[in-house]
């Protein structure tokens, strides 16, 4: 900001002219700030010249003298513009105060000396008259050689000619003079050239520091550049391993509930399932024929009535066993009497132990007291069957009616198959309410529980 001098101008102008007034007995006057402001105030003023004008000068402040002085040479008044600024001032303060210099000469004007000041060493008054002196452009004292000025001094000394004789020795002595400052001219060109060589070689020595400290810094932001790029990779391979953490994670989630619906999809037709055997056992139980012994006669073309035997107690041959015509009647009879009758036993766990299954012929008498009639003309005999709970279904493919198992079976033997859940029975003949037949999942063909699977 620009200093101001209107604040305070008439009591500034007052000082200033008492100042340069030469009858007034006000030879100093000092000027200063108002606080931090731009504002110039009148500090002080006096009478006793510079001794006394230095000791005004504070060290924490930023000043301006202007003093009136005696000429030691000519005994003319100079003027002298003390710039005072106190090592104690901060350095911002200052800045802005060096901007005021020029507008406090301008009002100061007629200054013949100007003296920029920081320590008392600065305003020395004999180092001011000094400057004073010097500045003052002649030597000598007005009042001084009035006096003396028109007196006679005395006869005068003869007057001095810068005329000579030309000598020839001397124009020669000159030629060689010439001489001389032509190999002066040339040592001093070879000077030169000297000193161009070395700047040259300074030069080129610079300009190799300099290509390898440029080459030192490239290869230094190379390595940052890689060393960055690396730290990049690694966050990156790092923030993969994180979503494939995340991805697994997931996964694991989304097969753990897929399980869990599975085995609750499972156990609502395990529930199903064990509500028609419950039911399916319950009407088998009523029935007074049994279905295996009826499969199983089929099977060897044999019936009740060709062996004997009452239907109320069907004997059940071993398959898979040879069976001899050539054993007598009475051997059959008395071993079918000594062997013992099991009951059939239930499905697995599927099945209520309270409910009934289909009875299952597990007598284990030999078949070698089995007495089979067999004859080339006639043909083998059939059961026939009533069975009100027969179906009948449309098979349309190659592997006839279809089913999937929903449980494990283990095959009680030949006439049986085996299957685990999920596997595949195809080619099924529904010869029972409780029991089918088909092919199993080796390509076995045989009986199975009818509830331990699901059509498809």
């Amino acid at each position: 900001m620009a200093v101001n001098l209107s604040k305070n101008g008439p009591a500034l102008t007052a000082a200033y002219k008492e100042v340069v007034d030469e009858k007034s007995n006000t030879n100093w006057a000092l000027f200063t700030y108002e606080g931090n402001s731009n504002d110039i105030r009148l500090a002080e003023k006096g009478d006793g010249g510079l001794e006394e004008l230095v000791e005004e000068l504070n060290s924490g402040k930023v000043m301006y003298a202007f003093c009136r002085v005696q000429d030691p040479n000519s005994g003319l008044p100079k003027y002298v513009l003390i710039n005072w600024t106190g090592e104690g001032v901060k350095d911002a303060r200052k800045g802005i105060c060096a901007n005021h210099v020029s507008s406090i000469a301008n009002f100061l004007k007629g200054a013949h000396v100007t003296v920029n000041a920081r320590a008392d060493e600065d305003v020395e008054p004999d180092a001011i008259m000094e400057k004073v002196a010097k500045a003052s452009g002649a030597n000598y004292s007005f009042h001084k050689e009035t006096a003396s000025r028109f007196q006679d001094s005395g006869p005068q000394g003869p007057v001095g000619s810068v005329y000579q004789k030309t000598n020839a020795m001397s124009e020669i002595r000159k030629t060689n003079k010439d001489n001389f400052w032509a190999q002066a001219e040339k040592e001093e060109e070879k000077r030169r050239q000297e000193e161009r060589r070395k700047a040259n070689e300074e030069r080129q020595h610079l300009e190799r520091e300099r290509k390898d400290r440029e080459a030192k810094e490239a290869a230094l932001r190379e390595k940052r550049d890689k060393e960055r790029a690396s730290q990049i990779d690694q966050q990156k391979k790092y923030q993969q391993k994180l979503e494939a953490e995340s991805k697994d994670q997931e996964k694991q989630r989304w097969e753990a509930e897929q399980e869990n619906q599975a085995a609750q999809r499972k156990a609502g037709r395990r529930g199903e399932s064990v509500e028609k055997v419950n039911e399916a056992a319950s009407l088998i139980s009523q029935r007074a024929v049994n279905p295996r012994e009826m499969f199983k006669q089929r099977e060897q073309g044999v019936t009740p009535a060709d062996l004997g035997v009452s239907s109320a107690a069907p004997a059940s041959p071993q398959p898979g066993r040879l069976q001899s015509p050539f054993l007598s009647k009475q051997a059959y009879e008395s071993e079918r009497a000594s062997s013992p009758r099991r009951q059939a036993s239930s499905p697995p766990p599927p099945v209520s132990a309270g409910s009934a299954s289909p009875a299952r012929a597990t007598e284990e008498a030999p078949a070698a007291n089995l007495y089979v009639e067999e004859t080339a003309h006639e043909e083998p005999a059939v059961v026939e069957e009533t069975n009100s709970y027969e179906t009948t279904v449309d098979e349309s493919s190659d592997k006839g009616i279809c089913a999937r198992a929903l449980y494990d079976y283990e095959a009680a033997d030949d006439t049986e198959i085996s299957f685990d859940p999920d596997d595949l029975i195809t080619g099924i003949e529904m010869i029972d309410d409780g029991w089918w037949r088909g092919f199993g999942p080796n390509g076995h063909f045989g009986m199975f529980p009818a509830n331990y699977v699901e059509l498809i």
